[in-house]
This record gives structure tokens, sequence and C-alpha cells, in this order.
């Protein structure tokens, strides 16, 4: 049954693009800190005492709440599901769109960004393994800046908000706001510093650019997009 979906107001994200600038200046300023060598003894005085604090069960609690933060394994197939949802009650093709931006803005962003720096996790056993443009590192454990378990988490899950609003035909609720978009993202930022996947500024300059993509998600009209005729599948989906 096909059904049409009065395309909802969009409100204007909190401080609007004064605060989207001032976390980009925050994020380039932690990035020239650290390539100028700023900060490296703080990171690894948190990483020396993370990773001599993990007894057995509180360390795989860790690992086991830190897959809130895995974009292939967790969150995208779990946009996809609500993505799949929506495109069948809506029968529009708009619901797509909120995966593929996201898809398509970490993969343009964050992904290149961790071979630029070529920093290594805390768990590597190279030379100078804080440090930033790392001549030495190589292998899985060398793009650790910045957190994609971050930028993951704050970008699916800003789409996942949207998604089930527009699923559930409601704006979501104060306390499943928080349940879905701030409680996932400061589990993920700990367990990632714990379990020594990643340095604190590595976890720090996640949060600064992924809250700057989700704001830009949050802010897209995707029902209002101009698109060509589709046979009606350009029809509003009920996103905002």
């Amino acid at each position: 049954m096909t059904s049409t979906i009065t395309p909802q107001v969009r409100t204007r994200p909190f401080l609007g693009w004064w605060l989207d600038l001032a976390l980009l200046a925050g994020f380039v300023a932690l990035t020239v800190a650290l390539a100028r060598g700023h900060l490296l003894t703080l990171d690894q005085r948190v990483a020396d005492w993370s990773l001599a604090h993990q007894p057995d069960v509180p360390y795989w609690t860790a690992r086991v709440f830190n897959y809130l933060g895995q974009g292939g394994q967790v969150l995208m197939p779990l946009a996809l599901i609500l993505t799949g949802t929506l495109v069948y009650r809506t029968r529009s093709v708009r619901a797509l769109l909120p995966f593929v931006t996201a898809f398509l803005i970490l993969y343009a962003t964050i992904g290149p960004l961790k071979i630029w720096a070529d920093r290594a996790a805390p768990r590597f056993d190279g030379p100078d393994k804080a440090v930033m443009f790392n001549p030495h590192a190589s292998g899985a454990l060398t793009m650790s800046y910045p957190s994609g378990h971050l930028g993951n988490s704050l970008v699916w899950y800003a789409v996942l908000a949207l998604l089930l609003a527009a699923v559930l035909h409601r704006p979501l609720r104060r306390g499943e706001t928080y349940a879905l978009r701030v409680a996932p993202v400061v589990i993920v930022f700990i367990t990632t510093i714990y379990t020594g996947f990643h340095w604190l500024t590595d976890s720090i300059a996640g949060v600064l650019l992924g809250l700057v993509l989700a704001r830009l998600v949050e802010r897209i009209p995707w029902d209002a997009i101009p698109l060509p005729r589709l046979s009606g599948w350009e029809r509003p989906a009920g996103l905002s």
C-alpha cells in the first residue's frame, strides 16, 4: 500500500553555521598541534593507563560495546533496514538519500584523512607511534586519526534518528534522542580509548569532525530536493 507523507518542517541546527565553523576550527587547531608534536605526552599517558588496567571482564565488555561505533558491521546494516522499511511504506526514492549521503560524506572525509595523517594506534608496536605522519607506520593499526568510530557514530546515529522518526511518523522524544544519539557516542568515545584502538586526541578529532558532518545531514531538506518525475517515486518520504 502506497502512502504519501507530508513533508515536515525542518529545524535549524543549534547555533547555526557558527557552531560548525567553531568545530572545524577546533579540528584544524588540534590537527596542527599534533603535527607539531604537542599533546603527544597527554595521549601517551592516557594510553599507558588504559593498557595497564585491562582485566578480562572490563576489557571484553568494552570491546563488545565498542561495536556501537562499527559502521560496516552494525550501523550501516541498521540504517539499511530502516531505509528499506521506509522505501516500502512510502514508495519514495527519497528514503534512500540519507543513507547514500552518509556513506559518501564519510568515505570522502574521514577515510582520506586517516590515510593522510598516517598515525599509528596505541597498540602499534613500532617506534614513534603517537606522532603524526609516522614513517614507520604500516598495517591495520596505522590509520588512527581521526577516529572513524566516532565519526561513524555521530553521522550514522543522526541518520538512524532521521529514518526512525520517519518510520514512526513522529519526532523522536527527548529520551529517545539521547538514547539513540548521545549515549552510543559517549560509550564509543570511552571504549575506543580504553581498548587502545585510538588515542584520546583521535577520538576528540572524530567528535569535532563527526558533529559537523552530522549537522550537515540534519540541514538537508530531503523532501524538498528537486528530483525528476519518477512515476510517483519522487514523492516525500516524511524526512525532515
